[in-house]
C-alpha cells in the first residue's frame, strides 16, 4: 500500500469518525430537546394539580364554615328559614350537608301537567334570590315527586308517574337556569311516586306527595 492510499485511507477513517461524531451530537440534541418539552408540560401539569388543589380546600373549608354558622343558628332557636334565607318549607340536614326547599304542586302546575301556571313564579324567584345571594357555585338538584295515581288525563304527555315528575323537575330547572344558576350546577331528579312523606291512601296525603324539591349541597 503506497503513501497515497494510506494518506486516503486515513482522510476517509477521519471524515468518517466525524460524521459519527455530528450524528450523535445532533441525536443527543434531539433527545434534549424532547425531554426538556416533556419535563416542562409535566411542570405545568404539576403546577395546575397543586392550584386545583389548593382551590379544592379553600372552598372545602369555606363550605364547612358555612355548614357550622347553619348549625350555630339553629342552635340557637333559629328556624330553617331564619338560618338559610329561604321562606316556605324548609328543612337542613346537618348530617347530610343539605339545605331542601319543597314546593308543593298545587302552586307551580296543574293536574298531570308540567307547564307552570303562571308565566313569572313569585316561589322561584324568590328561590333564585336567596340562591344568587347566599348560595352561588353549590350544586342543587330540583327533584320531582308525584302521588300513586295513575296517569290518566294527560296520557298522551307522560308514559307513567316517572315522566311527568321529570318534566316538572326539568321545567324548575330551566325556570331557575333561565333565571341565572349556572347550568354546571344543577341537575334535574325524576323519583316519580317512589319517595312519599305521606300516606297515598288519602287525598290529604296525596297532595303532599306532589312536590318539587330544591336541595342545596353544602359540601
Amino acid at each position: 500500500m503506497n503513501k497515497n492510499t494510506v494518506s486516503k485511507w486515513l482522510l476517509l477513517c477521519v471524515v468518517t469518525a466525524a460524521m459519527v461524531s455530528l450524528t450523535g451530537c445532533t441525536n443527543w440534541k434531539k433527545k434534549y430537546g424532547a425531554l426538556d418539552v416533556e419535563h416542562q408540560n409535566m411542570k405545568g401539569l404539576y403546577e395546575n394539580c397543586v392550584a386545583s388543589l389548593d382551590s379544592t380546600a379553600a372552598e372545602r373549608a369555606q363550605m364547612s364554615q358555612e355548614l357550622e354558622s347553619l348549625r350555630k343558628q339553629l342552635k340557637q332557636g333559629k328556624s330553617a328559614s331564619q338560618a338559610t334565607g329561604f321562606k316556605g318549607d324548609v328543612k337542613v340536614d346537618q348530617d347530610k350537608g343539605t339545605i331542601t326547599v319543597t314546593l308543593p304542586n298545587s302552586i307551580l302546575f296543574g293536574s298531570g301537567k308540567a307547564t307552570l301556571k303562571n308565566a313569572s313564579n313569585s316561589d322561584l324567584d324568590h328561590i333564585y334570590g336567596v340562591l344568587r345571594q347566599r348560595y352561588s357555585g353549590k350544586q342543587i338538584d330540583v327533584v320531582g315527586h308525584t302521588d300513586t295515581d295513575p296517569i290518566v288525563k294527560t296520557k298522551k304527555l307522560w308514559k307513567d308517574n316517572w315522566g311527568l315528575s321529570s318534566g316538572r323537575a326539568l321545567t324548575v330547572l330551566r325556570y331557575l337556569v333561565d333565571k341565572g344558576v349556572s347550568s354546571k350546577n344543577i341537575r334535574g331528579v325524576a323519583c316519580g311516586q317512589s319517595r312519599p312523606i305521606a300516606s297515598n291512601a288519602n287525598t290529604a296525603g296525596k297532595a303532599k306527595n306532589r312536590r318539587v324539591e330544591i336541595v342545596v349541597h353544602m359540601r
